[in-house]
């Protein structure tokens, strides 16, 4: 079966705060939010910043296609600058601020909170073995 090469757009149409949340929650959209609250980075700081919060390393094509859509909704600001060889500097917008703000909050209860959701899922298989 075909996808329909309107499937973003419709998608968005339909469900546009779904969308959003999938990109700020995605797990390298997380990480590039985090990232660039710190400061602006060029692509491959951004790139070595990630590998080391841990993670594993982002491939270039994630990464630029990360970018790419955090740009989309206004969350990231892209500054080409004209100078040889190019150089691309990547920051948060204000919109981008607040999201990240929020994922911020989201990864810090989880690491408060995760003794008790490993507490939880043993209790849960243990009931469910």
């Amino acid at each position: 079966m075909a996808v329909s090469a309107n499937w973003t757009f419709d998608a968005e149409r339909m469900c546009p705060h779904r969308l959003v949340l999938e990109h700020v929650t995605s797990r390298w959209g997380v990480l590039v939010l985090i990232t660039l609250a710190e400061r602006s980075y060029r692509f491959s700081e951004l790139r070595r910043a990630i590998g080391a919060l841990g993670s594993r390393t982002v491939s270039e094509k994630m990464l630029s296609q990360t970018l790419q859509t955090l740009e989309r909704d206004g969350l990231v600001h892209r500054d080409a600058k004209p100078v040889i060889p190019p150089r691309v500097d990547y920051s948060l917008t204000e919109l981008g601020h607040e999201a990240s703000a929020q994922v911020r909050a989201l990864a810090d209860w989880t690491d408060r909170r995760m003794a008790d959701v490993e507490k939880a899922r043993a209790a849960y298989d243990e009931a469910h073995a």
